[in-house]
């Protein structure tokens, strides 16, 4: 049986030739501003909010993703994939914007992937959900992070010093808010929870996800944003506690390397990876009994086939 991430060349009859992504000017200090300061409201403002989880409504779909970490084309190829114009009822979730492996003299640029997502919540402010995730949360309190490729954080604030000059602080703080603006959950009454990860660790303050998230929330070891964010215990019986304290019946994360684009470590838990040359997606209905992870392993998509060529 052929699985997602089984393709050769001949797979490029599929892909794009325009780019979808909007057209912003990414060095224009008080556009960036407005764009991320702009979209930090209305994230915070929408209907489907409630506390730092996004409930979504009993109808329509959602196209779940994993970490996109900058990766060359993939972000216009999840917006194609989401058809936000074709139905108010399209949802697309999205985690994990920054850091990428693309540099330019060793800065880090990935704050206009950040500002596209951003421009896409002011157009689409009910359908397009940036979930928080540990790289957004060790940029905005500068926490040093790495991929393997050197301090993360300190490469993305050379890249605003870079680009803005004198105004680099005020873009970082800008960006800030939009990050501690994220929702930590994004879930549906038919047993879907995603968010970046899960908890590895149980002593955390699920009341959390009610309320607006406090700075105490942020904090390691057991703040709940910070275990939401951080962990990476897939154990079977980890899962299922979980699980039941969520009143889920399927989580949805990134955080963790699926070689294949998707896989599920433990039953009711499927980790995405929307960051490298096998990254993938999948639709997920969110009016019907949810599809088993197996299911949704064999009806993942490919983002290669969806990228638009340069």
């Amino acid at each position: 049986m052929r699985r997602c991430g089984d393709f050769d060349a001949s797979c490029a009859r599929g892909v794009r030739e325009v780019t979808v992504l909007p057209d912003l000017d990414f060095i224009d200090a008080a556009a960036m501003i407005d764009v991320f300061e702009q979209a930090a409201e209305l994230m915070l403002a929408c209907r489907l909010r409630r506390g730092s989880t996004v409930h979504l409504p009993p109808f329509g779909r959602l196209l779940a993703t994993g970490d996109v970490h900058d990766y060359p084309g993939h972000l216009d190829a999840i917006v194609r994939l989401a058809e936000l114009d074709e139905s108010a009822n399209n949802h697309v979730m999205l985690h994990e914007l920054i850091h990428g492996e693309s540099l330019v003299d060793g800065m880090d640029l990935s704050y206009r992937n950040l500002a596209m997502v951003a421009e896409f919540v002011r157009r689409y402010p009910t359908q397009v959900h940036p979930m928080l995730a540990n790289h957004e949360l060790a940029q905005c309190h500068r926490m040093s992070v790495s991929k393997g490729g050197g301090d993360q954080v300190a490469m993305f604030d050379d890249g605003l010093d870079y680009v803005f000059n004198d105004r680099a602080e005020e873009v970082a703080t800008a960006i800030r808010e939009f990050i501690l603006a994220m929702p930590l959950v994004v879930r549906s009454d038919n047993g879907l929870w995603c968010a970046h990860s899960i908890p590895g660790r149980m002593d955390f303050d699920d009341g959390a996800f009610d309320r607006p998230l406090q700075q105490e929330d942020y904090q390691s070891p057991a703040g709940t944003a910070w275990c939401v964010v951080w962990g990476r215990l897939h154990d079977h019986a980890h899962v299922c506690a979980l699980l039941e304290r969520f009143h889920a019946k399927l989580m949805v994360v990134g955080h963790c390397h699926a070689e294949m684009g998707i896989e599920s470590p433990a039953p009711g838990l499927l980790v995405i990876n929307s960051d490298h040359a096998r990254g993938a997606v999948v639709y997920i209905g969110l009016e019907h009994t949810l599809p088993t992870v197996d299911d949704l392993v064999l009806s993942a998509i490919p983002l290669v086939l969806h990228r638009a060529l340069h």
